[in-house]
């Protein structure tokens, strides 16, 4: 089974992106916390990380950057409020590996969409 770690400090993102991807076959642990989801990360149980990218105390970048720390093969999409263009990205972060950006808000057909093609699953 596909297992997909969620990150987002706002409860009611979490809940819906659950509820979207459970009903899809996925497994899914969400956190509201960055710094409790990454004490909790374990390498290699996920095969991708969905972290929003503005959350106070650590934002989704210095969350990833300490997920590539113990996984450099994991996998990240980018969830945002604001249209992020992967060139802008790449200009802002050079190091990163991420091409996967999901504008929030994003309804289930389109998320699952989304996460079935960066995976690449039919």
């Amino acid at each position: 089974m596909t297992k997909i770690l969620v990150v987002d400090d706002e409860t009611d993102i979490t809940t819906s992106i659950k509820k979207a991807l459970t009903s899809s076959g996925f497994e899914v642990d969400v956190y509201n916390e960055p710094q409790k989801a990454l004490s909790d990360f374990k390498p290699h149980v996920y095969d991708l990380s969905l972290i929003d990218f503005r959350m106070p105390k650590m934002n989704g970048f210095e969350l990833y950057h300490e997920i590539k720390k113990k996984e450099v093969s994991a996998k990240v999409c980018f969830l945002s409020a604001f249209v992020m263009h992967r060139d802008e990205f790449k200009k802002l972060f050079p190091t990163s590996d991420v091409k996967c950006f999901i504008q929030k808000p994003v309804g289930a057909k389109d998320l699952v969409s989304h996460i079935k093609s960066e995976l690449n699953l039919s």
